[in-house]
């Protein structure tokens, strides 16, 4: 399959961040199952708190995008959210952030499910739908209040965040979509039956034939189709679902540290799952200059991964000062104990 290019130039008008403000320390973890998995994979991760979820982390960050793009949420065609943890396991996420945007009735409303990649996905569809004409705008959100078996190896990393993006025609964007690539295969790496409370991983499918396969394949295909090397690039974001996979990646595609460093959150946030790409993307356009070309790579279990290849415009300057910044959200930070993150992600089932 060729790389893809819509036909009209698309782009990116606002985007939006949220992270929330408790962090789990991996020591925390570590010290209540005296396990560390070979070593700390993070520093902390963030935690939802008892008053949230997929539907509140993703409706801030589509506010803040929507700050940053200031157009009429009427002139919004399409909410789409991706996630695998949503709050409902019968009705939309989507409806409810589209109604409190104030996007209803004249919209498209859907959730998208892809495990790390869902969010991802979305951006594909919002970028199809703009250069398409269907809609001027289209709302592509990824977020998780992810979670991990007590005790498991996931459980140091399975964070919560997400991230918002809203798309129109390149004139009006503060980054452009050059192309994207998309590359999936039936790797079953990470998986979990509806009857199932956690999520289980594959083990030793989880790095080469998984994440390392289809990321490597994803940026080496866009880039080689466009005839760039790593060294075209300002910066780089690739899927993080902890620190040394990303860094791992990012030296064999041939890019050096300055280029990956701004992006990759998982040390302090983790791996925030349909949110972790688009997250570490929203960190870079905000300090991203005119002119700075960005490669972000996308990772989902089951398996595959999207490229975009992305131009910062001019826009980006005045824009990214309308809402938090990613880096605001990390600074803001409350550290909890294990016992009480055991209380807010509801891990004592009671009856």
């Amino acid at each position: 399959m060729p790389i893809m290019k819509p036909n009209s130039n698309v782009g990116i008008v606002g985007y939006g961040s949220y992270i929330p403000k408790y962090r789990l320390p991996a020591r925390e973890v570590a010290r209540v199952w005296k396990e560390s998995h070979g070593g700390l994979p993070i520093k902390e991760k963030a935690v939802a708190g008892p008053d949230e979820d997929t539907m509140t982390i993703g409706l801030e960050a589509a506010r803040n995008a929507l700050a940053r793009a200031q157009i009429d949420p009427q002139q919004i065609g399409a909410v789409w959210v991706g996630s695998e943890s949503p709050p409902y396991a019968v009705k939309p996420t989507s409806t409810i952030i589209a109604e409190a945007i104030g996007a209803t009735p004249a919209t498209m409303g859907a959730d998208w499910q892809f495990a790390c990649k869902a969010g991802s996905e979305t951006m594909q569809a919002c970028i199809g739908f703009v250069a398409g004409g269907m809609a001027r705008y289209a709302l592509g959100i990824g977020a998780d209040t992810a979670q991990g078996r007590p005790g498991d190896a996931l459980e140091y990393t399975a964070a919560s965040g997400g991230a918002a993006y809203l798309f129109g025609l390149a004139a009006d964007s503060l980054a452009t979509i050059e192309a994207s690539y998309s590359h999936v295969t039936d790797t079953p790496d990470f998986w979990r039956r509806p009857t199932t409370h956690y999520p289980s991983h594959g083990q030793r499918f989880t790095g080469e034939p998984a994440y390392f396969y289809h990321v490597d394949a994803a940026a080496r295909t866009l880039m080689t189709e466009l005839g760039y090397t790593a060294q075209d690039y300002t910066h780089v974001v690739l899927h993080q679902p902890n620190t040394k996979f990303p860094e791992r990646e990012a030296a064999e595609l041939g890019f050096e540290k300055e280029q990956w460093q701004t992006g990759l959150l998982a040390p302090v946030v983790g791996n925030t799952y349909a949110g972790a790409s688009l997250l570490g993307l929203t960190a870079v356009l905000d300090i991203a200059q005119p002119g700075d070309k960005i490669l972000c790579v996308s990772f989902g279990s089951g398996a595959g991964s999207d490229a975009f290849s992305i131009d910062v415009t001019k826009a980006v300057t005045e824009r990214r000062h309308r809402a938090p910044t990613t880096q605001d959200y990390i600074n803001r930070r409350t550290e909890i104990d294990y016992a009480t993150y055991t209380r807010y992600r509801g891990k004592l089932k009671m009856h």
